[in-house]
C-alpha cells in the first residue's frame, strides 16, 4: 500500500517541481519553448508542407500569400514559406556552431592567460587588437579571403567572437586565483592542471554558459548581415539573410519577401536572448538572493 501511494505521489511531485521551475524562471521556459519550436521546424522542414526551396516556376513569380503558397513566391517563382523554414537550419547551425567553438577556444585561452603572465602579456594584446574591430567588419574581411560557404562563415564569426569569451574567462580566473581555496590548493602541492580542472573551471562555467547564448544570437544576426550584403552563404542556400537580400528590390510592392524571414530571425534571436537572461538570473547567486 505504501508503495502504491509513493507511485501515485511521484508524478504530482514531478509536476510540482516543473511548475516551480517555470514559475521561478519564466524567461527560460518561454525562450526554451520558442527555441525548441524553431529547432523542430528546422529538423522537420521536409514534412511541414514544404516543397523544394530551390525549385522555381516563372509563371508563379511574385505571387501574394495564398492557400497554395502560404508566404507567397519570390522573383524566381520559389516558395517563400519553404525557403524560410529551411533557412532556420542555416541560422541555427551557424549560431550553435559559433557559440560552441568560440566558447571552447575562449575558455582554453582565458584559462591559460589568467594563470600565465607571459601568455597574458602576449595573447591579450592580440585579443585587444581583434576586439578593436567591429565583429561584422572583421567577418567581412575574413570572408573576402575565402569563398562563400557555411563553414567559412562559421569560422569568420568564431574568430570575431573568441576575444570576448577570452576576456570574460580571464577576468573570472584572475578573481578566482586570489581566493583562499585556490591558495590552499597551491599550498597543498596541487599541480596547475589539477587546480584548473577542479577549482577554476567549474566556477567559470556559469558566466561562460550565459555568454554562449548571447554569442549564438549575435552569430545568427551577423550571418544574416553577411548574407544580406553578399559576403555570407552562397546565394543558392536558402538562408534568411539571402531571402531578405533577394527581396529588398521588391520590398515596396512585395513586402512579405522581407517580412517573413525577418520575423523568423527576430523570434529566434529573441528566444536565445530570453534563455540567456533566464540563465543569468538562475546562475547568479547574488541576484537569486535578491529575487
Amino acid at each position: 500500500m505504501a508503495v502504491m501511494r509513493a507511485e501515485l505521489l511521484a508524478p504530482a511531485s514531478g509536476r510540482h517541481w516543473l511548475g516551480d521551475a517555470v514559475r521561478r524562471h519564466p524567461t527560460v521556459a518561454a525562450g526554451g519553448l520558442l527555441l525548441l519550436a524553431m529547432a523542430a521546424a528546422a529538423i522537420l522542414a521536409p514534412w511541414l508542407g514544404t516543397v523544394d526551396p530551390l525549385h522555381g516556376e516563372a509563371v508563379k513569380r511574385l505571387r501574394f500569400p495564398s492557400a497554395q503558397s502560404w508566404f507567397g513566391t519570390d522573383a524566381f517563382g520559389r516558395d517563400v514559406y519553404s525557403r524560410t523554414v529551411f533557412g532556420a537550419r542555416v541560422s541555427l547551425e551557424i549560431g550553435l556552431g559559433v557559440a560552441l567553438f568560440s566558447t571552447a577556444l575562449g575558455l582554453v585561452i582565458g584559462l591559460v592567460t589568467g594563470f600565465s603572465r607571459i601568455a597574458d602579456a602576449i595573447v591579450m594584446r592580440i585579443m585587444d587588437g581583434l576586439m578593436s574591430i567591429p565583429p561584422v567588419l572583421l567577418a567581412i574581411a575574413l570572408m573576402a579571403l575565402t569563398h562563400a560557404s557555411i563553414g567559412n562563415v562559421m569560422i569568420a564569426i568564431t574568430v570575431a567572437e573568441v576575444p570576448r569569451v577570452t576576456r570574460l574567462v580571464r577576468g573570472v580566473v584572475l578573481t578566482l586565483r586570489e581566493q583562499p581555496f585556490v591558495e590552499a590548493a597551491v599550498a597543498a602541492g596541487s599541480g596547475l592542471l589539477r587546480i584548473l580542472r577542479r577549482h577554476i573551471l567549474p566556477n567559470t562555467l556559469a558566466p561562460v554558459l550565459v555568454q554562449a547564448t548571447y554569442i549564438c544570437a549575435s552569430a545568427m544576426i551577423t550571418e544574416a548581415v553577411l548574407s544580406f550584403i553578399g559576403a555570407g552563404t552562397p546565394p543558392e542556400i536558402p538562408s534568411w539573410g539571402n531571402i531578405m537580400a533577394e527581396g529588398r528590390s521588391f520590398f515596396q510592392i512585395r513586402p512579405y519577401l522581407v517580412l517573413f524571414p525577418g520575423v523568423f530571425l527576430s523570434l529566434t534571436v529573441l528566444a536565445v536572448n530570453l534563455v540567456g537572461d533566464g540563465l543569468r538570473d538562475a546562475l547568479d547567486p547574488r541576484l537569486a538572493r535578491r529575487l
